[in-house]
């Protein structure tokens, strides 16, 4: 009986393990003190919109995580929603340079939608990244994944996959 009991126990345990993934790059030491900005997320996903969503997310978890980070202004955006993804990039950079701004968070969403299916679990995927906004470069990045539970939402997937990435991020 407690064979069964503890091998049901590493099943279930599997089955929720398999349900998310991460992958595993170590932060710096970023600055909690520093000067954020956030710029918007590219949308890579079929769901319309999935970027500004997630985007609102992300402010809550920084928020959460110490940060007052300053937005890119939906104004500024207007244009360049029709642009490259490079393009937008760079002038967000340069928006955050004119902020005098010390870091940059960019990221994409890969996957934001609810499954097919009877259940139709919450699926979202995220890749964040910390850029130094004076040069661009590349300081962090991390992408996570989770398909929630049937009764969750995609907010709240997201929340959980968000909250884990900036999590990862270690501030002094």
């Amino acid at each position: 009986m407690q064979a069964i009991r503890n091998l049901s126990l590493a099943l279930a345990v599997l089955f929720v393990a398999g349900c998310t993934s991460f992958t595993n790059d170590a932060s710096p030491n970023l600055p909690r003190s520093a000067q954020w900005g956030v710029v918007p997320m590219v949308n890579y996903s079929q769901t319309p919109q999935a970027g500004e969503r997630s985007e609102q997310i992300l402010l809550s978890v920084l928020s959460s995580h110490g940060l007052k980070p300053r937005v890119y202004p939906a104004s500024a955006q207007g244009e360049q929603a029709l642009m490259d993804d490079n393009e937008r990039l760079a002038g967000a950079l340069d928006w955050a340079r004119q902020q005098k701004l010390d870091y940059v968070v960019s990221g994409s969403v890969e996957e934001w939608q609810y499954k097919n299916g009877l259940d139709g679990e919450p699926a979202v995927g995220i890749s964040l990244r910390v850029l130094d906004a004076s040069n661009g470069q590349v300081l962090w990045s991390k992408s996570g994944a989770r398909a929630g539970w049937s009764r969750e939402s995609l907010a709240g997937t997201a929340q959980k996959v968000l909250d884990t990435l900036v999590g990862a991020l270690r501030f002094e």
